[in-house]
């Protein structure tokens, strides 16, 4: 009897001890556990910790409770300004009802990935280039409105929602450097010209009070000079103003105005006589003879004139 009574108290024990297995549950801090009994949902979801399930008949599913990271492939589509562009995000999300994220949508996850795609392209062809590139933020919120909307239907709180790279072609990207290297060219341009004006302003207040004092720009010339005397250059360069020559012309006394300019010396021109006798050119006229006579003043006056003697003349020649 006592031993059919301990065999009894064994077999319970031990049928207990199956039961507990199969009925004993645990949910981690994350998790939140629902609860379907024969398929019909039970209202409690279970808390992180130990739990209990009637075997065979209740089914407990897990639901994480954390922020799930999702990549948004990229998506192609034309911005409202008809450029051809690829965008792709990324969704940060979170289940914040259990019991709808099971019940309402066959898989949250896939169904938050479509939401995401959907509304990344309508977000590019209503948005222009410029603010897909420079104006994130306002798209960022866009995007996170248009996915939390149905998404809190299904249980599911959308946390944030980032744009992560916009791709361009390769012909838009070369016109828009084109773009930004002309517009800093222009900018650097702007900033050369302010600089020449302030200067030119400096410039010509130095050379007003250089004008009152004609000595400063003497002494600024030397300043020049012992700067450019600092680099131990072989060669000197120095730059002889305009000014400084009227400074000198204004400090020496004026020339007498009735003393008359000298006339450059002239050395008389001395007459050269007749190198043919005038008879002898008669005679030889009459003859047709040539006049080779000259005559000795003639000769001496060609011999004082180029330093050289003077053959005589010869003979007039008979037929």
């Amino acid at each position: 009897m006592i031993e059919e009574l301990l065999m009894a108290v064994a077999g319970a024990g031990a049928a207990a001890a199956v039961y507990a297995g199969a009925a004993a549950r645990v949910v981690k801090q994350y998790e939140r556990g629902v609860v379907f009994r024969f398929g019909r949902l039970r209202g409690q979801v279970r808390s992180p910790g130990f739990t209990m399930i009637v075997p065979v008949v209740d089914r407990l599913h897990k639901v994480n409770m954390q922020i799930v990271t999702m990549p948004v492939p990229a998506q192609e589509g034309i911005t409202r300004d008809n450029v051809t562009v690829r965008v792709d995000a990324v969704v940060y999300f979170k289940v914040v009802d259990p019991a709808d994220a099971l019940v309402r949508v066959e898989d949250y996850r896939f169904a938050v990935s479509q939401m995401a795609q959907t509304s990344l392209r309508s977000i590019i062809g209503k948005s222009d280039l410029d603010d897909l590139l420079s104006n994130r933020e306002k798209l960022n919120q866009g995007l996170e409105l248009m996915l939390d909307s149905p998404a809190l239907g299904w249980g599911v709180a959308i946390d944030r929602v980032e744009i992560k790279d916009v791709s361009l072609p390769e012909t838009m990207k070369r016109s828009m450097a084109r773009q930004a290297e002309a517009d800093r060219e222009r900018r650097a341009r702007v900033i050369n010209a302010d600089a020449e004006l302030q200067a030119s302003k400096k410039l010509s207040e130095a050379a007003a009070v250089m004008s009152d004092q004609p000595a400063a720009l003497q002494l600024r010339l030397l300043q020049t000079v012992v700067a450019v005397a600092a680099e131990k250059n072989s060669t000197l360069v120095l730059p002889f103003p305009v000014e400084l020559l009227r400074f000198l012309e204004r400090a020496t006394p004026d020339a007498k105005p009735d003393a008359a300019p000298h006339a450059p010396h002239r050395t008389p021109e001395r007459e050269i006589p007749p190198l043919i006798d005038d008879a002898d050119a008669d005679a030889d006229a009459d003859t047709g003879a040539y006049p080779w006579s000259r005559t000795a003043a003639a000769e001496d006056a060609i011999e004082d004139l180029t330093g050289t003697s003077v053959e005589p003349a010869p003979a007039p020649r008979e037929d």
